[in-house]
């Protein structure tokens, strides 16, 4: 290892606690908004502050053409009082930060080298304002893989279970939101980036009751450039938890996942850190001793708990082991896994076993996240369902889309390049023991064409690049209809595997234009 991978550049730490000391506090405060943006995290701070009394510049380096969307919204909303908002758009000017009582940053947005943010007297963002002022139990996930598809189960299973629950952070939904509706038994589940960690340094504000830290793969790495520095954020999740709380992490190795830094288990690693209760997960049964969840040889979820529920949720007794987790209607042996962690948290927040069973046996998934949206009879012979996976934007959550349905698909995949290994893809498809797509049509981007050199090595056959999603689709539908004979059921996915940029505003965008057009071309 180099010395810049074992001493990354010591990261920025904000002061303890939040500037606004009370929501009385925030009137007539000057405050910047870093980034309105169109995913609702700006627009939500904007809200947030406006209500509360105080001065509002909104600044954004996109133009108000490209941001119309939010400002319709905020200028729509009679509810406001829009006089005290300014907007200073495609462009940041240095006095607004400089002359700003607290600037509200944006989590995509570096502090390190940025001239706006070191003269501003105070930083907080959408997060550390939430974690300030409310008083709600927090269940806290961050992660590689699977964030968003374990906390929206987390969401589905504990509202199902008659919680008065909230979702937000980084599934698009801001936590200001929903504030004003959360008490001190209202349990809050927070996506968290490790960009929205790295926010919360020093400030001694996330004291998680329940942590989850999801597999941990090199991700991010054009904008960290070191796999330590990207770990260090995460592990910001458990800093400031006790005791009486709860860190749930990884138990199975990936060393090939290890981003060069000789790491074998980061599961292990954090376990040794947290000062809170740890419990594991894994895909083969936990060894004595070691208490969390596992999959048994059937694909069923067990629990062992060295108490029944050791939440104050509920009341203890002698567990050895017992079944949480059956049948599931969402595909994908690593959906189970972000299921079974879900289930364990409705066992820690006392639901009964059986109620887990039936709840999360009934949970459909979520937009974006192997998502079936579309079914295109093309005769009485042949059935093509589709399925969008836009929120895959690592190859590994590509490589497994392809195993997902344990039956050959359609594989579309493709985007652009963020610095990351993309051999996952390859390594699957060239795998004669994994089972292999009927064909790969390719979208065009800066992380195909190095994926194209890798299926070109291993003798991996393809279709494109495509230079937009209707010319892939319109490729596809053509191929299919050329193949009439054909019987029973097809799958089509779209797994980009890396992101979105250039051709979309985010894979959000993406996987919305691509349910748009299938349902256009495969009417």
């Amino acid at each position: 290892m180099s010395d810049v991978e074992l001493k990354p550049p010591v990261p920025h730490t904000y002061p303890e606690g939040c500037y606004f000391k009370s929501l009385d506090d925030i009137k007539d405060k000057h405050v910047v908004v870093m980034g309105l943006g169109l995913n609702g995290g700006g627009e939500a701070s904007v809200r947030f502050l406006l209500r509360h009394g105080a001065y509002v510049l909104a600044t954004d380096m996109k133009t108000a053409g490209q941001l119309e969307p939010t400002i319709k919204s905020l200028s729509q909303d009679k509810d406001l009082d829009t006089s005290r908002l300014t907007y200073r758009l495609g462009e940041h000017k240095i006095e607004d930060f400089e002359n700003a009582d607290c600037v509200i940053k944006n989590p995509g947005v570096k502090y390190d080298g940025n001239k706006y943010l070191a003269v501003s007297k105070a930083i907080e963002t959408d997060i550390s304002l939430f974690l300030n002022f409310s008083k709600a139990p927090i269940i806290a996930v961050t992660g590689s893989k699977g964030k968003s598809s374990t906390v929206s189960a987390i969401y589905y299973g504990l509202k199902q279970a008659g919680f008065d629950a909230y979702l937000g952070g980084n599934i698009t939904v801001s936590p200001l939101t929903f504030l004003d509706k959360t008490s001190g038994i209202t349990p809050v589940i927070l996506e968290l980036s490790s960009w929205q960690l790295a926010d919360l340094r020093g400030r001694k504000l996330l004291k998680p009751h329940i942590a989850i830290i999801t597999k941990i793969i090199p991700d991010h790495q054009n904008f960290y450039h070191s796999m330590l520095a990207y770990v260090r954020d995460k592990e910001l999740i458990y800093a400031d938890q006790g005791k009486n709380d709860f860190t749930i992490l990884d138990f199975d190795d990936d060393p090939a996942a290890d981003g060069g830094t000789l790491i074998e288990n980061w599961g292990n690693i954090f376990a040794q850190q947290t000062k809170a209760q740890v419990l594991r997960y894994s895909k083969k049964k936990l060894p004595a001793g070691t208490y969390g969840v596992w999959q048994d040889a059937s694909g069923k979820g067990i629990v062992r708990l060295p108490v029944k529920n050791m939440s104050k949720y509920a009341q203890t007794h002698n567990l050895e082991t017992e079944t949480i987790l059956k049948d599931l209607v969402v595909p994908g042996k690593h959906m189970r896994l972000n299921v079974l962690n879900a289930a364990l948290v409705l066992e820690l927040m006392g639901v009964a076993s059986e109620q887990i069973i039936d709840i999360l046996g009934h949970w459909t998934g979520i937009e974006h996240r192997l998502e079936f949206f579309h079914e295109w009879h093309m005769d009485d012979n042949l059935t093509v369902r589709f399925y969008n996976d836009s929120a895959s934007t690592v190859p590994e959550s590509a490589a497994e889309a392809t195993q997902a349905f344990m039956e050959p698909v359609i594989f579309l995949t493709g985007g652009t390049d963020k610095g990351l290994d993309l051999s996952p893809v390859a390594d699957t498809l060239a795998n004669p023991l994994k089972i292999q797509p009927s064909a790969t049509y390719l979208l065009a981007g800066t992380a195909t064409d190095k994926m194209i050199s890798q299926f070109i090595a291993r003798g991996i056959r393809y279709k494109g690049p495509y230079e937009t999603l209707e010319n892939m689709l319109m490729a596809l539908k053509e191929d299919i209809k050329s193949k009439r004979g054909l019987h029973g059921n097809k799958v089509v996915v779209f797994s980009p595997g890396s992101t979105s940029f250039g051709m979309f505003t985010n894979e959000f965008d993406r996987g919305k234009q691509f349910k748009q057009k299938v349902k256009e071309i495969f009417n």
